[in-house]
């Protein structure tokens, strides 16, 4: 590793995914010396490929961007979720600890229970609900654990991009095909979007900070205002019904359980970094402009 956080050789796991394809594009636009695997080119599940991967490229800052992050495919696939979402962040530690790497680890509000009146802290109490965060809390732990010294959590929130699938993509291909839109109206959350955390996290990195962080972009909402926030920025009418928590999962009983008001604290990061990231109806105009 270069001085005070300027890193010679990155590499990108999950580069196939919403934000590890932001990650690799805003690197590239910065000129920077990067490697971006997908799930093809490395398993981060399987061991030796990991190993390779680390023998071949020797980073000194990996970016793990790699996710089982489909919230209710998890609690059908425990094993799975479990596999990429914790085993490997292990895996990935220990591999760091023995290279001298950074590591930088991307984890989720949804390792809270969504029950405080206040936004959650970096060191607050977590409490998972579904497998999904049951398995990013252990991938946390396991990497707290490590041998590895200087690591770093970055936990975010609703993550949206350009990049793969995601909420602004759903909602518009639904109203794009005249479909009834049902979009529950009391869960709290912030949305992120995945260039904006992108660039966030790589400003913490040049600033050497490890430990845990949140990041999101400004402003709580609940997932109807945000969809109702998508309509009106695309200026696409659709049939969009509110419906609370209770009914939706009458109408989807297969749903995992999820947090009723996961807002993350992020005013250490954004002192850290000097500002504030802009609101999520700002970063909504960019997604618009760049897809």
């Amino acid at each position: 590793m270069a001085k005070e956080g300027v890193f010679e050789r990155i590499l990108i796991t999950g580069a196939g995914g919403l934000l590890g394809g932001s990650m690799a594009e805003l690197l590239k636009r910065q000129g920077r010396s990067f490697v971006a695997l997908d799930h093809r080119s490395c398993d981060i599940t399987q061991p030796g490929d990991l190993e390779r991967a680390f023998e071949r490229h020797r980073p000194t800052l990996v970016l793990n961007c790699a996710a089982h992050a489909k919230v209710d495919r998890c609690e059908r696939e425990p094993k799975q979720a479990r596999a990429v979402n914790a085993q490997a962040v292990g895996s990935l530690a220990e591999l760091a600890a023995r290279f001298g790497v950074f590591l930088v680890h991307f984890s989720t509000d949804f390792v809270f229970d969504g029950r405080a009146d206040k936004p959650y802290r970096p060191d607050d109490l977590a409490n998972p609900l579904s497998v999904y965060g049951r398995t990013k809390l252990e991938g946390e732990r396991l990497l707290g654990r490590s041998r590895l010294d200087r690591w770093l959590i970055v936990r975010t929130s609703g993550l949206f991009g350009r990049h793969g699938a995601c909420f602004v993509a759903t909602i518009l291909a639904k109203a794009k095909a005249g479909r009834t839109i049902h979009v529950v109206n009391d869960q709290v959350t912030q949305p992120t979007y995945a260039d904006d955390l992108s660039d966030a996290t790589l400003r913490l990195t040049g600033l050497g900070k490890t430990g845990v962080w949140h990041l999101a972009n400004v402003g709580p909402t609940d997932w109807h205002n945000f969809a109702l926030s998508i309509l009106h920025e695309y200026g696409i009418k659709a049939d969009l019904r509110a419906v609370t928590t209770e009914r939706w999962r009458q109408m989807r009983k297969d749903q995992a359980i999820r947090p009723f008001r996961s807002v993350l604290d992020c005013a250490t990061s954004f002192e850290a970094l000097g500002l504030p990231m802009r609101t999520w109806h700002e970063a909504i105009k960019d997604y618009r402009t760049l897809s």
